[in-house]
Order: C-alpha cells, then structure tokens, then sequence
C-alpha cells in the first residue's frame, strides 16, 4: 500500500467503539430488509469481508405506525425481529468490521398500508406517496409515544449486536427530519416555531438513545444539512449550521448528507463530478470534535485520502461505490486500482428500491446475488471438462461472459464485428450525460487485454461458417440488438408504412453518427424508459429544433425509479423542447406524422422532413438461426450455443451484464441443477 492512503487504513475511535478503518458503508436499502433476512445479511457480509470498516443496514422502521409496506425494509418493531438483525451484526462482526443500524420513524413518508395505523405527520398533512390517506397531527402523547418506541428500538438494536445506533433526520423520509425543516413544520408548540423548538425532537430522540445504550454503542445523528433548495429550504451556510452548532458535542458521529434522496443520491447525467456534496459539508469538523462521515459517490483513492488529510472528513462515506465494488477498500488496500469497479451513478441500485425488489447494480451482477445464488464478486468456481468458448460481440453481455469465463479458466475468443469495443455501452456512452457509463466498458476490456488466456478480435464480423471453422465449439452469442424503424412500441403494434425511409431514424442511426436535417425533428418515444429524453436532451444541444411526442404523461417515466424524471423533464422544458403527452403514432408521411390522443382519438399532426422512432428493438439473431441450421445437421450433442444479453432478451444496461455473467457461471452446470437452483428462495416457516 503507497503510504498516501496510510491515512484510510488506521482506527477511528466512534464513541466507545472503534472502527478498523475510515471505509463507512452508509445505511442504504437492499430491496431484501425483513422479508429476506439471510439474503440481506449475506450482502451486508460482502462489505465486511471487502474491508468496509462500518457497514449499516437500510432505514429500520421502529413501529407498526412506520410501515413501508411494499418496500422492504429493515424492521425492529419488537423482539421477534431480534434474530433477523443479528444475521445482519454477526454476518459483519465475523470480518472484523462495526455493524450500524438505521432506526427510523418515516412519518407521512410511511402509508401504513400493511398495517392500516393512522398516519402520523409534523402537521396535518397529505402523505408522502400518492394514497388518499393523510396523515394526522401529532400531539403530545404521540410524541411521547415516539420517544419511547425509538428507545425501545434502540434497546433492541443493541441486543442485537448492533455497534452503532443511528437517529436519523434525512431525505424527508422521517419525522426527526420533518420536525426541523421550517417549511414543513408550522406547529405553535414548543415542537415548532423557533429553530430551537424544531430542534427539540431530534436532540430528545440523540439523548435517550444515549441513554439507552449507555457505553455499548456508538450514537450516530444522519442529518442532511441543506435541501439544495435555496433560501427555500434548509441551507447548510445558515440552519444546516446552526442546527449542528446545537447539537455539536451530543451524538459520537456525524453523518451529513444533502437532501432529498435526488440530491443525494443524483446521477452521474446530472452531476459527474465525485464529492459533489464537499461544499455543503465542509463546514462540520470545524463545530464539532465528533468524527464525521460524508458522501459523494467517491471512487478516487487520491480524493479520498486528501478529504481525510486536510480534516474535511474522518470517514469516507458510500452507499452507490460500496455496491458497484463491495471491495473498493481492499483493492486500495492491496494497491490494486485498476481492478476497482467505479460506480456509474446510474441509479439501477436506486431502482430497485424504488421498485421493491432485491437490489441490483449495472457495474456488480453478484450484488444482491451473494446468499441466493451463492454469488461471490470476487470468487467463482473453476472451470469444468470443457477447455475453451468463443464470444460473439463485445457489448455488456459479451465482455462480461468472456470475462468471467476467462476467470473460470477457459481459453476464450472474443470477436467483435465492429472497430471497437463496447457495443452499447459504448455509443450510449457517447451521448450527454452518459459518459461515466463508458465504465462498465472499460474496465471489462482492461481486464481482457491484460488476460494471456484470451484473443481480441476486432473488425471481424463472423457467419455461421466462419464459426465452425473455428472448431470451438461452445459459443455465446451477445449480438445485441437494434431498435425498429417501423414504429412499433409499447402502445402501437401495427407496423406503419415510413416513407421516405432515408427520413425515419432510430437511436441505433444517431449514436452511429447520423444527424436528421436541421429544423425540425420530431422524436416518438414509446420506449419511455431513459434514452428517448436523452436523445432530446442530446440533438437540442447540436442545434435542432424538437417536438417530443409520448404516449406517456411525462417524459421518460421509468426514470421516476431512479430518481432523476424531473430532472428530465426541467432540462427540455428549459431548452423549449415541445413536449406533446398522450399521442400515439399513427401515420408516417414524406412531410409530416400523424398521431392520435391516448384518451379522446383526437388526431395530432406534426409538420417535418425527420422522425426519430425510439420505440422497440429487434434482437440480432440471424447468426444464431444459422448456426442452428447448420449444427443440426452435425451433432448437435457436440456443440453448446447459447444467446447472452440483448440478444437473449432487450432490456437495461445492468440486464446485459447480468445475463453475460449468468452464463458465464452457468456453464457446465447440469441442466436440472441450474432448474433447481435458479435460486434459492427464503420461505415462510408454517411451523
């Protein structure tokens, strides 16, 4: 280890407890919680082993009146959820490393639509989320109640084994949060009013929770000290200040962050740049002699370091990096930079959250994988009989399966039919905003060239015969995909006569370097998930004039998931994008397009020379079919084929990778033990 990361490798005394190092896995959810116990306590293990000093679990509601129901979170409503937890304490323990919990009381962000409890808020208050229920005022014996379930939790966290106990007022998402922030909280209380009165929740929720553990655990406050709203909200330069100027000395941690979760969690496409929260948090060690970890998508040896160096942190905080690589600590540890995985801020982690299921990352196929399928990220099981495969394309899903296959042992052959490699990833890459995806390219091909037990072929486009003749008779087909032309999607099935053709564009023809006429452009987007916005956003900035057309209500609806739709939507608003909702395609004309509204039939028509269709897209599996053909009239006992990534079936960046990776591990695996092992499944005992 260069001795300028000396400084991430020593102890950190956190009240009574030490940290083995200044790597602090922050609390984010896992999509696993209290419905999948094993799994989350698996994927909690990774970051212990990969040399994450403290790992957190997710936010951990602490009553039946913070149910988050369909999202699986922690929980610790009583004693029952004791064992659950201490998977979680015994998992990270075993590697050396502080578990952390997360207790939090959501208020009107919980709907309680499992247990059907009144909603409490700060106020009287719509919920959070969208449901025709609001929540109630809170009076003083709720608060009482508040304060002594938050005990009780702590309590048990403790029991559990828990090394840290979090209060936690962040993200909008809790009361103790809510209570702070002026433009929530209108109480004529002693709980409202006066930032000294706002801050009273919290500091009584600090202080009993101290109490409770007495000196068996640290006492962590995570608290999102500017809303990046401006002087309408919280800012870090005046009560985000204040507020740990009060508190300064109280809690064993701080843990400062920004606010909401799309401020803290914003994606690369909207801000690239790693320790983007730095400006708002800076400030902190300078009030307080408590040690203070922060976030900002940190994947920099060297910035982290000078963080801790010139005493603007004592621990570098991450949620996004830690899942990309569970073992980012180690491989600074064991000066192995290149073999990082960088988080690409891409959200897909977010996603899946949002989506109540089990966490996943573009970067990380294992992540979320680790107890269910047995995945290791860095371990996987050696080769089989066979002694090589041959790889067709050099997308996600191809780089990712030679990759791994080459780990596995294998002699592996990759030929790509272009000039370079990436596929996808890297004409996405290309465009705005998408440049940090170039990532999960780069570090695939690294890792190939360096390997003496693979061949790179580029410019070489193979048929059905070129193959055989290569005598390597395991192949994995990742030939991708390519969007239509014909303007069929989500919401039109009817396949629409374009003339002329040399006027329709797909997103295949632009990120080829094709540029529609200048004027107008019109850009069907019936794919509404992320690259319909982004080639707006895109060829508006080359200087066309567009009109965006959508069956959906909004742009690029999917990216509410990841946090960044209205992001989207503010960034062609303020180009002056014409943005068209409810209107499928209908007709395609020489110099117009034809559409019709979703919900009166009303017809639409749009003068232009240019149609961009981003709708649907094809598989490229015409080497596959031929292949077929031609093997079976061999033996076809002989021979193993197998389509990987979009030419298995179109989806996200982050499906790609996992299919390659899937196939890669799959390989040689009797086929009745990969049906009974998709993956194991934790089911309710009936005991």
């Amino acid at each position: 280890m260069s001795n300028k990361y000396e400084t991430l490798f020593t102890p950190v005394k956190i009240g009574p407890v030490t940290a083995p190092n200044r790597f602090f896995q922050v609390p984010h959810c896992t999509g696993m919680g209290h419905l999948r116990p094993k799994a989350d306590a698996a994927t909690r293990a990774i970051k212990a082993e990969g040399g994450w000093g403290v790992v957190s679990t997710q936010e951990t509601e602490i009553h039946p009146s913070s149910d988050l129901t369909p999202y699986p979170e922690q929980r610790i409503w009583d004693k029952r959820d004791i064992p659950a937890l201490r998977l979680v304490t015994d998992s990270v323990h075993k590697h050396g490393s502080l578990a952390a919990i997360e207790l939090a009381h959501n208020g009107n962000h919980a709907i309680n639509q499992l247990t059907r409890a009144p909603i409490l808020g700060v106020n009287e208050m719509s919920a959070d989320i969208l449901s025709p229920r609001q929540a109630r005022q809170m009076d003083k014996s709720d608060i009482k109640n508040l304060r002594y379930w938050h005990r009780m939790a702590a309590r048990r966290a403790k029991e559990a084994g828990f090394d840290i106990v979090y209060a936690y007022a962040g993200h909008h998402m809790t009361l103790a949060h809510q209570f702070l922030l002026p433009n929530v909280n209108d109480r004529m209380d002693e709980y409202g009013g006066k930032l000294e009165n706002r801050v009273r929740l919290i500091k009584e929720l600090i202080e009993e929770t101290k109490e409770e553990v007495g000196d068996k655990c640290a006492v962590a406050f995570r608290f999102a000290v500017d809303e990046v709203k401006g002087a309408d909200g919280m800012q870090a330069r005046e009560e985000g200040r204040a507020v740990v100027e009060m508190l300064a000395e109280l809690p064993d941690l701080w843990d400062v962050n920004v606010s909401d979760w799309s401020n803290d969690s914003v994606t690369s496409r909207f801000e690239p740049n790693e320790g983007y929260q730095t400006s708002y948090i800076d400030f902190v060690k300078s009030v307080t002699s408590k040690p203070v970890v922060a976030v900002g998508r940190f994947t920099s040896p060297d910035l982290m370091a000078s963080l801790v160096n010139k005493g603007i942190v004592d621990f570098i905080g991450a949620a996004r990096p830690s899942i990309a690589d569970p073992f980012l600590p180690k491989k600074i540890e064991e000066g192995r930079f290149e073999d990082i995985r960088e988080c690409i801020g891409c959200n897909i982690c977010v996603a899946s959250d949002n989506l109540a299921i089990p966490i996943r990352c573009t970067q990380n196929p294992t992540m979320g994988e680790e107890w269910r399928r047995g995945w290791h990220p860095e371990k996987i099981q050696r080769k089989g009989s066979e002694e090589s495969a041959l790889v067709v394309g050099s997308g996600p899903a191809g780089l990712e399966c030679a990759m791994q296959l080459e780990r596995r042992g294998y002699k592996v052959t990759l030929a790509e039919a272009n000039e370079e490699y990436g596929g996808r990833v890297l004409s996405e890459s290309r465009l705005k905003g998408l440049n940090a995806w170039r990532r999960v390219a780069d570090y695939r091909i690294r890792f190939l060239q360096q390997s003496a037990n693979v061949d790179l072929f580029l410019d070489s486009r193979l048929t059905a015969e070129n193959v055989l003749e290569l005598g390597v008779k395991n192949v994995f087909l990742a030939t991708g995909s390519k969007w239509r032309s014909d303007g069929v999607g989500r919401s039109n099935r009817k396949t629409l006569r374009v003339q002329p053709a040399k006027n329709i564009f797909t997103p295949d023809d632009i990120m080829g370097g094709a540029l529609p006429k200048s004027g107008q452009l019109v850009i069907y987007d019936d794919d509404q998930i992320y690259l319909g916005g982004v080639l707006a956003d895109h060829l508006s900035d080359l200087g066309l004039d567009i009109v965006f057309v959508t069956p959906a209500n909004n742009v690029s609806p999917w990216c509410e998931n990841t946090l960044e739709q209205h992001r989207i939507q503010r960034s062609l608003i303020n180009k002056n994008i014409d943005l068209k909702f409810g209107y499928v395609i209908s007709e395609i004309s020489e110099d117009r397009v034809e559409f019709e509204c979703n919900y009166t039939g009303k017809k639409l028509d749009v003068t232009t020379q240019s149609v961009l269709l981003v709708t649907e897209r094809h598989r490229e599996i015409s080497l596959y079919e031929d292949l077929m053909k031609l093997v079976s009239e061999k033996d076809s006992q002989k021979f193993f084929l197998k389509l990987v990534g979009d030419a298995a079936a179109p989806g996200l960046i982050a499906d790609a990778v996992f299919d390659g990776h899937l196939a890669a591990r799959n390989f040689e695996r009797d086929d009745g033990e990969v049906e009974k092992e998709f993956y194991i499944r934790e089911i309710i005992s009936l005991k």
